[in-house]
């Protein structure tokens, strides 16, 4: 193993095209922080817009600061959008991963009836496994566990072999969070909807660490339907306080594939929902839209927060990140 010396890796900083960003961030110590897999960093910018905004747009706005407040979790999806290959109006910012995984899910099972199976890995993130096995028992549904490889590697084969005409749903973490292992979400796509299932990804451990891909885009067209819909995923959530550095409680991101945003309807209904949200009518119509999956208010101040930290991402790139 070849060592450098302090002046070598000083040298080796300066010339990293990410360098400058360490700037951007609130580093109290010189201890090496690895734990942003739990909660990424303060940037500085987040510091002063959570000031104006608590300042100024709730201080002195008050209530008419809805005004531009109204929008603000889909600007901050779209936002989102170009870092896990999702198009603009099919990302928002809502509540909390798994509230937003029991929302999708439930959505994607009741829009499939007569199938009764959830496919998902024993070894996914517990909060998954929990809301998917609640939501079996509520429907009467069977859950079938792949078992990852030895590496956290989810085997294609062993996918395949999950899969038949009673699979509803397929739910996977595209990041393993405890080896760090990258499932092939377009060749599971594929399979899956081979299968007739639709599939709901967990990028928790993914977004802002490396590049996603859920409209298949950069998929080999071996497998794939000529317009690629066989490779893209159809539903995801994903949380912002890790490699976004939204900060800690920060809301979570689902994505809702356009073609099926008039189609599914969430089991939780709530007024920032409906087609005609200040019509206050009597009885829901959903919005046919990615606004169709929203149910309240949003949060305002940590999903200002998220913006700052989405905005870094987005100016530093995934693929330099990757790299």
């Amino acid at each position: 193993m070849t060592s450098l010396s302090r002046a070598e890796a000083a040298l080796s900083d300066a010339a990293d095209p990410l360098g400058p960003f360490r700037s951007r961030f609130l580093i109290a110590d010189e201890t090496i922080y690895m734990d942003g897999n739990s909660l990424g960093r303060l940037p500085l910018a987040a510091r002063e817009e959570l000031q104006r905004v608590v300042d100024v747009e709730w201080g002195e706005g008050l209530v008419q600061s809805w005004e531009h407040w109204i929008d603000l979790s889909q600007r901050v999806g779209s936002s989102i959008a170009p870092l896990i290959g999702a198009a603009t109006g099919e990302v928002s910012l809502a509540d909390s991963t798994s509230v937003n995984l029991y929302r999708l899910a439930g959505a994607a099972l009741s829009a499939i009836p007569g199938r009764s199976v959830i496919v998902t890995d024993s070894g996914n993130f517990p909060t998954d496994r929990y809301v998917l096995g609640g939501l079996a028992r509520e429907r009467g549904m069977t859950i079938m566990l792949v078992d990852r490889q030895r590496d956290g590697t989810l085997d294609l084969a062993d996918v395949t072999a999950a899969l038949d005409d009673d699979v509803a749903l397929v739910s996977f973490s595209h990041v393993d969070y405890r080896s760090g292992a990258i499932a092939d979400m377009a060749a599971i796509n594929a399979v899956a909807h081979d299968s007739g299932a639709l599939t709901l990804w967990d990028l928790s451990h993914a977004v802002g660490s490396v590049p996603i891909d859920l409209s298949g885009h950069g998929a080999d067209l071996a497998g794939c339907s000529a317009d690629l819909a066989g490779c893209s995923a159809d539903l995801a959530v994903g949380c912002t306080y890790k490699y976004l550095n939204g900060g800690p409680g920060a809301p979570a991101f689902m994505f809702v594939r356009g073609e099926l945003q008039d189609e599914l309807l969430p089991p939780i209904q709530g007024w920032f929902a409906h087609a005609e949200q200040f019509a206050f009518a009597p009885d829901f119509r959903p919005a046919t839209s990615i606004d169709g999956f929203l149910v309240g208010t949003p949060p305002i101040l940590s999903a200002s927060a998220v913006a700052i930290g989405v905005s870094i991402v987005a100016e530093a790139g995934m693929a330099a990140i990757r790299s």
